[in-house]
């Protein structure tokens, strides 16, 4: 099934400098992953030696381009110059799609280089689904937003976030990246049900999966993205390939980043959890998906 148009790209993994070597020294039938996701902005205007990666990588997979400076819930105007960077390294790179998050970076010309959560109102839902439409009009392609994860909530908060993020789906026609990791943080921190988020969710408009491993902090999860996935965050992800019937899957990574062929290895967990076999690893975090 093709959802908005967008294809079942498969298994990949982020395209990180610590294996650029790596992907060059290897022959691509050798590589073990189906597709790349890169970090937008590392390639803003790059033509030294990550952008020869690049366009080696884009001769040999599919590559989907993920941002992190949309500031899509900001009150700020939105940034008509990173539009067009956007769009320039789309046209390099012919990019499945690209995604973001659905958070604010900053306010008032200010950028926190964090992704901040929305306060969940009718009144946000309004403002930002505006800049979505604003924002695939200018791009001439819909929109990917994936859920974040998050450490406080806003008291004047109305709408539960999948509840948000349905609605802003199904009034724009932006597609849906689920971090079921994010969302077992979020679950765990603010004690929600993580698996009535994801059956709550449109499936209709989930294009793409991203598994990660958290770190535990006593108090709190954190979004850290540095060891495996784990049992929690597997059983999340077989029932939104249940429910999906199977999306794009991408493994994160991003501190302690091991060498590329274990990285292969932890994302071939996933055909193990598709196959109805169960999560793979014995791999666990503090918190449970509940349901």
């Amino acid at each position: 099934m093709q959802r908005l148009g967008l294809p079942n790209l498969g298994d990949g993994v982020g395209l990180r400098d610590v294996h650029f070597r790596h992907l060059l020294d290897t022959p691509p039938e050798d590589w073990g992953v189906d597709w790349f996701e890169i970090i937008s902005e590392n390639f803003f205007g790059e033509h030294g030696f990550a952008g020869h990666v690049l366009d080696h990588v884009t001769a040999h997979r599919p590559v989907v381009m993920h941002g992190v400076s949309l500031s899509i819930g900001s009150t700020d105007p939105l940034d008509t110059r990173y539009l067009d960077e956007l769009a320039a390294l789309a046209e390099r790179v012919r990019p499945a799609w690209i995604s973001d998050h659905l958070c604010w970076t900053g306010v008032n010309g200010v950028t926190s280089h964090d992704l901040l959560p929305m306060p969940l109102t009718r009144r946000s839902l309004a403002h930002v689904a505006d800049r979505v439409r604003a924002v695939q009009d200018h791009l001439g392609r819909p929109l990917i937003l994936e859920n974040p994860s998050s450490y406080l909530e806003f008291r004047a908060s109305e709408i539960p976030e999948w509840e948000f993020l349905a609605r802003l789906a199904e009034s724009t026609g932006c597609g849906l990246l689920l971090d079921v990791n994010n969302v077992f943080v979020s679950a765990t921190n603010h004690g929600f049900d993580a698996v009535a988020y994801v059956e709550n969710l449109p499936a209709e408009h989930i294009v793409q999966v991203h598994l990660a491993g958290p770190g535990d902090h006593g108090h709190l999860l954190l979004d850290t993205h540095d060891g495996p996935v784990p049992d929690q965050v597997w059983q999340l992800y077989e029932l939104v390939h249940r429910r999906t019937g199977g999306v794009a899957t991408l493994l994160e990574w991003d501190a302690d980043i091991p060498p590329f062929p274990d990285l292969v290895a932890e994302l071939a967990k996933a055909a193990t959890v598709r196959a109805g076999l169960g999560p793979p690893t014995g791999a666990g975090a503090r918190g449970r998906a509940r349901g």
